[in-house]
C-alpha cells in the first residue's frame, strides 16, 4: 500500500477510507516524516485487512509504532460487539500472550548505582534466567501451573515473590477473570512447567535506568519518579506456553472460519464468533497464558527486587509503579456514538491508557490517570506516559507500546556485521549482559524508530501525556 491510499485526517493521524469489503475505515497514528517507516512493509494492508471483520466497531486503529505482524499489525487495535457478530482472533492477540512491562523504582541515585554496575548486572543476569528456551526460574508441578492460570500474579505472591501492594500496581490486579484451565493442549503446559520466573529472548529484557528528564512533576510525584531515580524495566510475557496456545488455536480457528461463513482476506485473520465454542475454548485459554505471564513478571520482579538488596542492602527499596500488558483480547463497555456498549478489544502491540478517574485505574493513580510505561531501545531511552481522555474517544482507551521495528533481526544482524554492540553500549556508560551476541546484534537501536518520535505522536494526538524519560544504564537480554 502507498502513501495514495491514505487520507490525511489531521497531522497525527492518516486513514485509509472505507472501501470494497472493509466494514469501517483504518486510521493509522503517525506524522507524515514517518510514513515512509510506516509504509516500509504491509502493516498498514493489515491493518485496512482487519477493518474487514465482522462485528468491528469504529475503525481499525493502528499506533505509531506500526509495523509488519501475523495477521493484525504490531500496534493494531480493534474492538469487536458480541451483539453484532463480532469476532475474536488470535492473529489480534499473537503468539506472545501477555507480553507486558513492569516498572519499578527505587531509592537509590544513579550515582550509588553506578560503581556497582557490573557487579549489578552480573548478578542479575544469574538470577532472571534467559535466552530462548531458558528454564530453571521457579519450579512449578502441572498440579501448580493450572493454579497460577487461574490465579496469575497472586500465584506468584503466596509463594512469597513479591507483596499484596504490588497486585494494586498490576492491570487486571495481574489476574485476568476466564481462565478455563481444561481448554490449554498438553503441550502447552508441558512447555510452560518450568518457564516461569525467565525472561525469554529477543526483544524481551531487564533493563536498570534512571530518569533523567521530568515532563510533569506532581504526576512523577505521584508515582514515586523524581529526577534521578534509578528505575528497572522488565520487559517479557508468557514465554512457550503462550506460543504453543497461539498456535494451537490458528489451527482450530483456520476451521471455524469456513464453519461460520466467515470470509477473510487474509487466512492469518483466522476467527471465530464471540460467544460460540471456539470462541469460548481460545478465549479461556488465552487467559490461562495472559495470567501465566502476570506471574512470571511477578516472580521475575521479586528475584530483581532480592538482588538489588543484596547488592545495596535495605536501602535499596525496590518496589512496583505499575504493569500494563500487551497482546491480549479483554471484554471492556467504551462508549461509541453516545451509547456504552460492551465490546472485546483486541491491542496486539498496544497498551491500554485509560483517563484520570476511570475505575479500573489503581486508586492511587485515579486522580491522574494510567500509567503508560513505553520501552524504546537499549542505546537511547523510555517514556513513562498517563492515559488521556483522547484515547478514551478514539482508540477504545488505548496507546503505543514502545518503539516498534524498523528492520527485521536479520536485516539488524547484516547491518551489525564487523561492528560490537556491546562494546559501543559500553563507550556510551551502558553496559549489556546477553547469552549471544547475534541477540545484542538484533536489538541494536537502529533496528528500531525513535521512540520520542512514537511517544510525540500519541502525545499531539491527545492519547497519552507524558511524565518522565529514563535512561538506560544496564541492560540484560536473552
Amino acid at each position: 500500500m502507498n502513501s495514495q491510499a491514505l487520507r490525511k485526517v489531521s497531522d497525527y493521524l492518516w486513514e485509509v477510507p472505507k472501501q470494497g469489503k472493509m466494514r469501517v475505515p483504518a486510521r493509522i497514528y503517525t506524522r507524515e516524516d514517518l510514513l515512509p517507516a510506516v509504509l516500509a512493509d504491509n502493516a498498514v494492508q493489515q491493518a485496512a485487512n482487519v477493518a474487514q471483520l465482522p462485528g468491528i466497531v469504529g475503525a481499525a486503529l493502528a499506533m505509531p509504532d506500526i509495523h509488519w505482524g501475523y495477521g493484525f499489525p504490531i500496534g493494531g487495535v480493534a474492538a469487536f460487539d458480541p451483539a453484532a457478530g463480532g469476532v475474536i482472533s488470535p492473529g489480534g492477540v499473537g503468539y506472545d500472550i501477555n507480553c507486558g512491562v513492569r516498572l519499578m523504582a527505587t531509592r537509590l541515585s544513579r550515582e550509588e548505582v553506578q560503581p556497582r554496575l557490573q557487579s549489578l548486572m552480573n548478578r542479575l543476569f544469574q538470577a532472571v534466567p534467559s535466552g530462548v528456551g531458558a528454564a530453571g526460574g521457579i519450579k512449578a508441578s502441572r498440579r501448580d501451573l493450572e493454579a497460577l492460570a487461574r490465579e496469575g500474579a497472586a500465584w506468584s505472591v503466596a509463594r512469597g515473590f513479591g507483596t499484596q501492594e504490588d497486585l494494586e500496581r498490576v492491570e487486571e490486579h495481574g489476574c485476568l477473570a476466564g481462565a478455563a484451565p481444561e481448554h490449554v493442549s498438553e503441550r502447552a503446559w508441558r512447555r510452560g512447567l518450568e518457564q516461569v520466573g525467565t525472561l525469554g529472548s529477543g526483544n524481551h529484557f531487564l533493563e536498570v535506568g534512571c530518569v533523567d528528564e521530568v515532563y510533569d512533576e506532581a504526576a512523577a510525584q505521584v508515582l514515586g519518579l523524581p529526577l534521578g531515580t534509578v528505575t528497572v524495566f522488565v520487559h517479557c510475557g508468557s514465554r512457550g506456553f503462550g506460543h504453543q496456545i497461539c498456535e494451537d488455536y490458528l489451527a482450530l480457528m483456520d476451521r471455524a472460519v469456513a464453519r461460520y461463513g466467515i470470509e477473510l482476506p487474509d487466512r492469518q485473520l483466522a476467527c471465530a464468533p464471540l460467544g460460540s465454542p471456539e470462541a469460548e475454548r481460545y478465549f479461556g485459554a488465552m487467559c490461562c497464558a495472559v495470567n501465566y505471564a502476570f506471574a512470571n513478571r511477578q516472580a521475575i520482579a521479586h528475584l530483581t527486587a532480592a538482588v538489588f538488596e543484596e547488592v545495596f542492602g535495605g536501602r535499596a527499596g525496590v518496589r512496583t509503579v505499575y504493569e500494563v500488558a500487551h497482546n491480549l483480547a479483554k471484554f471492556e463497555t467504551h462508549r461509541v456514538e453516545g451509547a456504552e456498549r460492551r465490546l472485546c478489544v483486541h491491542r496486539k502491540g498496544a497498551t491500554r491508557a485509560f483517563a484520570p478517574g476511570h475505575p479500573a485505574v489503581p486508586a492511587a493513580y485515579r486522580a491522574i490517570g494510567q500509567p503508560v510505561l513505553i520501552p524504546g531501545d537499549m542505546g537511547r531511552y523510555s517514556f513513562v506516559l498517563l492515559g488521556a481522555e483522547g484515547a478514551m474517544a478514539e482508540t477504545f482507551g488505548s496507546t503505543c507500546h514502545g518503539a516498534g521495528r524498523n528492520m527485521s533481526r536479520h536485516a539488524a544482524a547484516r547491518a551489525a556485521q564487523g561492528r560490537n554492540i556491546a562494546q559501543e553500549l559500553r563507550s556510551r556508560n551502558i553496559v549489556v549482559v546477553a547469552q549471544s551476541r547475534r541477540t545484542l546484534d538484533e536489538e541494536m537501536s537502529e533496528a528500531y524508530k525513535d521512540v520520542s518520535d512514537v511517544v510525540e505522536v500519541c502525545v499531539q494526538a491527545g492519547l497519552s501525556k507524558k511524565v518522565a524519560r529514563l535512561r538506560p544504564l544496564g541492560c540484560i537480554k536473552g
